[in-house]
C-alpha cells in the first residue's frame, strides 16, 4: 500500500520554537487543517513520521526501510505546503524521482525498496523541476501570514462538490455562497461578512448569539465562538477550542481556550493553553517599527505586527498584558504585573521565569485541563514533556 512519511531533516525545526518541541512540523495547524491532514487529505494516503532518533519518535515514527513494503513511499518535507498544483506533480512521480524546488532542493520524494540502500541511505534518480512558489513555514510568525492563503485553500479544497447545511435565518449573513457549516453545527443570531473571505464552521461547533465574524475564518470540530465576540480575519479556532473578545488574524491549534474579552492578534496559541479573562496582547510596535522575535539562533524581523506565540499547555492570569512579540514557551504559568518580558522560557512560573514551573505540578495540572474537555494526558505527551524539562 502506498503512504506518506514525512521528515523535519533538512527544515530547521528548531527555527519553529516552542511549536516544535511538542510536536513534528507537520502537525502545525494553519488555515483549516494541519499540514499532515492536508497532504493526507489531498493524496488520499494515511502518514508516518520518518525516525529522527530524537525524543519526538512515538507510535506513528517508522524507519523507512521497514515501513515501505511493496507499494511506494511519498517521502515529504514536513514544512512544506500542498496546493494542487504541487499534488498533481507529486501524483505523476514515477520510482525513484523526486521533486526539486526551484532551489534546486528536494522537497518530495517517491521511494520503493528499490531505492533503500540502507536504513540511513536512499537512491534517487530522476530531479522533476517544479517551477511554481512553493510555500513552507519556516518560522511561527509565517503561521499566522499565510493564514489568509492556506484557510482560502482548505475551503475550497473542503467543500468541493458538497452541501453545506443551511444558514439559520437569524443570522445576517454578507455572501452566503462562501459559507459552510459541517453538520451539528449550530449558529444563530449572528452577522457573518464572508465577502472578505471564506467562513468555515467544523462539525458540531457553536457560534453563539450576537458573535460578529469576517472572514476568512476557520472553526475546527467541537470549537465555541462565545456571545459577542468579535473576530476579524484570518483567523482560525482549531477543534475543540473556547474563543470569545476580539480576535484577529489569529491562529489557535486546538482545545485552547481564550473564553472571555481582551485582544489576540497576529498571534499564534498551541494546543491546551488558557488565556485569563482581560488578557491583551499588544501587536504593534509604538513607533510602529519592525517587530523582532526571539528565536533560537537570535533575533528575527517578524514585519511590523506580530503579537504572541505561545507554546503548548501555557496559561495566563487575569488582566496579562502580553508585550509586542513575545515567544512564551512550553507549560509556563504567566503572571505579573507590567508588560511581560518579549521571551518566556519553558516551564517559567511568572512572567520573569525566575521559578521554575516543577513537572509533577505541571503534569498534574496539564491532566486536569485536559479532563475538563473529556481527554487525557497520554504517555507519549508524558514522555516529551519530561524531556523538554530536563533537557530545555
Amino acid at each position: 500500500m502506498n503512504k506518506i512519511i514525512f521528515t523535519e531533516e533538512f527544515c530547521q525545526p528548531e527555527n519553529l520554537h516552542p511549536f516544535t518541541l511538542t510536536r513534528q512540523l507537520q502537525d502545525i495547524r494553519v488555515g483549516i487543517l494541519t499540514i499532515r491532514e492536508k497532504w493526507e487529505q489531498m493524496l488520499g494516503l494515511v502518514s508516518y513520521d520518518k525516525k529522527e532518533d530524537d525524543y519526538k519518535d512515538l507510535d506513528r515514527s517508522v524507519n523507512i526501510d521497514e515501513a515501505i513494503g511493496e507499494g511506494a513511499c511519498f517521502m515529504i518535507h514536513g514544512n512544506v505546503l500542498p496546493t494542487p498544483s504541487l499534488v498533481k506533480a507529486v501524483r505523476k512521480l514515477k520510482d525513484g524521482e523526486f521533486i526539486a524546488a526551484g532551489s534546486g532542493n528536494g522537497i518530495v520524494y517517491r521511494i520503493t525498496k528499490n531505492e533503500i540502500v540502507d536504513r540511513h541511505k536512499i537512491k534517487v534518480g530522476k530531479a522533476i523541476g517544479f517551477s511554481e512558489e512553493v510555500i513552507t513555514i519556516q518560522f511561527p510568525w509565517e503561521i499566522f501570514q499565510l493564514n489568509n492563503w492556506a484557510i482560502r485553500q482548505d475551503f475550497n479544497f473542503l467543500t468541493k462538490n458538497r452541501k453545506s447545511q443551511p444558514i439559520p435565518k437569524s443570522n445576517k449573513v454578507i455572501k452566503p455562497s462562501q459559507v459552510f457549516i459541517e453538520k451539528g453545527a449550530v449558529v444563530s443570531h449572528s452577522i457573518i461578512n464572508a465577502s472578505t473571505g471564506p467562513v468555515y464552521i467544523g462539525r458540531d461547533a457553536e457560534v453563539m448569539e450576537g458573535s460578529i465574524i469576517r472572514g476568512p475564518f476557520a472553526m475546527g470540530e467541537g470549537a465555541c465562538l462565545k456571545m459577542g465576540a468579535k473576530v476579524y480575519g484570518a483567523t482560525t479556532l482549531g477543534p475543540g477550542c473556547v474563543a470569545g473578545g476580539e480576535i484577529k488574524n489569529a491562529v489557535m491549534f486546538g482545545y485552547s481556550n481564550k473564553a472571555h474579552d481582551g485582544y489576540l492578534g497576529d498571534a499564534v496559541i498551541g494546543e491546551w493553553c488558557n488565556l485569563g479573562a482581560g488578557t491583551t496582547n499588544s501587536n504593534l510596535k509604538n513607533n510602529a517599527g519592525v517587530v523582532k522575535i526571539w528565536t533560537p539562533k537570535g533575533e528575527k524581523p517578524a514585519g511590523t505586527k506580530c503579537g504572541v506565540m505561545m507554546g503548548d499547555y501555557s496559561k495566563t492570569a487575569v488582566n496579562t498584558s502580553i508585550n509586542t512579540g513575545t515567544v512564551i514557551g512550553v507549560c509556563c504559568n504567566v503572571f505579573g504585573s507590567g508588560l511581560t518580558p518579549k521571551y518566556i522560557p519553558n516551564f517559567s512560573w511568572g512572567s520573569e521565569g525566575v521559578n521554575g514551573y516543577q513537572i509533577g505540578r505541571a503534569l498534574e495540572d496539564i491532566a486536569n485541563w485536559k479532563q475538563l474537555k473529556g481527554q487525557v494526558l497520554t504517555d507519549g505527551e508524558k514522555s516529551i514533556l519530561n524531556y523538554i524539562f530536563e533537557k530545555w
